[in-house]
């Protein structure tokens, strides 16, 4: 009896043993299994979240992101350059039928900057320039030159266009927010008040291949996105009774 009784014990706890140890290798089997799905899930939880700030990003740089403005007249300052051959010869033009988007190419400079060079030409002579409005680094509006008059800024298309200068902080060409808002607001204002759509509104290198403005025509996905907005302020301006 004693030496089973011996012989019990020895069983019993051999039995638990491995019990024991096949206890622990599946629990650790779950653990591992837990922590490579935990890690698996983080990563995809990151993967989101660094997504979801690139577009967040982009939404708020101005790169394809929705601009909340309609085609009503934005503010405009009116400082009408001077009569004179070189940047305002006072021509009636032939009756708008596209808009010509631009960029000073003199990073930093403000709109009244702009709008002083070209009234300035009549009397310097260096060349001959200007165009219909400038739009500066805060989204202030400038006009030059009447709408219903020709400005030198377009070439070949000077005569039947609107002209918009629009300046730029940096080499880059790309406009701020306040900026481009405003480009966006007046652009699409132009449209309604010459019946135009987005689809007539083309840049100086459509015109003449000049790199102008820069950085719409280095990054054309930022132009179509641009005309995108310029389409969706119009679709955003009320009609008026019995249109």
């Amino acid at each position: 009896m004693g030496s089973s009784g011996r012989y019990s014990r020895r069983t019993g706890s051999g039995r638990n043993g491995r019990r024991g140890r096949k206890t622990n290798i599946a629990w650790e089997k779950a653990r591992a299994f837990f922590l490579e799905n935990r890690l698996a899930a983080a990563g995809l939880l990151l993967l989101l979240i660094l997504t979801a700030a690139l577009v967040i990003r982009a939404f708020v740089t101005g790169g394809g992101h929705r601009v909340n403005v309609d085609a009503s007249q934005p503010d405009i300052d009116v400082q009408l350059l001077d009569i004179n051959p070189y940047s305002r010869p006072g021509i009636e033009s032939n009756g708008i039928t596209g808009i010509v988007i631009h960029y000073t190419a003199n990073p930093g400079s403000t709109a009244q900057d702009n709008r002083d060079y070209f009234n300035g030409l009549q009397y310097s002579q260096a060349t001959s320039a200007s165009s219909n409005f400038v739009v500066g680094l805060d989204g202030e509006i400038i006009q030059c030159v009447p709408t219903w008059e020709v400005a030198y800024a377009s070439n070949a298309r000077n005569y039947d266009t609107v002209s918009i200068e629009v300046c730029h902080p940096d080499e880059s060409g790309e406009f701020t927010e306040e900026t481009y808002r405003s480009l966006v607001q007046l652009t699409a204002w132009l449209c309604v008040k010459f019946n135009l759509t987005e689809a007539d509104v083309i840049r100086h290198y459509d015109v003449t291949g000049k790199n102008c403005p820069k950085y719409f025509v280095e990054n054309e996905d930022e132009w179509e996105a641009f005309k995108e907005n310029v389409e969706y302020a119009i679709s955003r301006t009320p009609q008026e009774e019995g249109e």
